[in-house]
């Protein structure tokens, strides 16, 4: 029986790095992957459905809702967002580590559902650097753009209720520093007395 895996959220507000990090992680680490949430948003240019998001309309949306058929769920930015219960329940019972990519709102949600979860916060070094993130990835209009910035100090006053706050300065750094944290829960006293409890009864026998 293999040994349940750890649940993560991953929080920040827009442009501050959270995908990217996530997708660099699931590509460089074993045994962790990125949750696939399910939303009303509009599909972006060279996105595809069932690899960045399941894309629903609001009418599915509330079907799954009423269904209880997502883990946590949030309103962003007039569109909803949604994380599918039984797809996280399953992969952390095949002893993998999952990743979720979720707003302070939905994180929130899944401590009070999940208390073993582990929560991390990423912070942009300025809001300068915010701003340029933003603009430099060409996928909003500057409209949007001005509506994520101003709600992005409401966003981020949230920090402080996750387990780990990271600074996405340099990349690098900030990769090598999720990834310490994920190593540690991996060594958790009673993960690993489950994962070697064959060696430890041979060895105090």
């Amino acid at each position: 029986m293999s040994t349940p895996g750890t649940l993560f959220t991953l929080s920040a507000p827009s442009g501050a790095g959270k995908t990217s990090l996530a997708k660099e992680l699931v590509e460089s680490t074993e045994g962790i992957c990125v949750s696939v949430s399910h939303t009303t948003r509009p599909m972006r240019p060279g996105e595809r459905d069932g690899i960045n998001y399941h894309f629903i309309d609001d009418a599915n949306f509330k079907k799954m809702t009423e269904a209880t058929a997502f883990l946590e769920q949030a309103r962003v930015f007039d569109n909803y967002y949604g994380t599918s219960k039984v797809w996280v329940e399953t992969t952390l019972a095949e002893g993998n580590d999952v990743i979720l990519e979720i707003d302070w709102q939905g994180a929130k949600q899944v401590r009070q559902l999940l208390p073993d979860s582990v929560s991390i916060f990423i912070l942009p070094p300025s809001r300068s650097a915010l701003e340029e993130r933003l603009q430099s990835r060409g996928q909003d209009r500057a409209e949007v753009i001005a509506q994520r910035l101003s709600e992005a100090a409401e966003e981020m006053s949230h920090y402080a209720n996750a387990d780990f706050l990271i600074v996405n300065d340099e990349f690098d750094l900030a990769l090598k520093q999720i990834r310490s944290i994920i190593t540690t829960q991996r060594l958790e006293g009673l993960k690993q007395q489950q994962r070697h409890k064959d060696l430890l009864i041979e060895l105090l026998s």
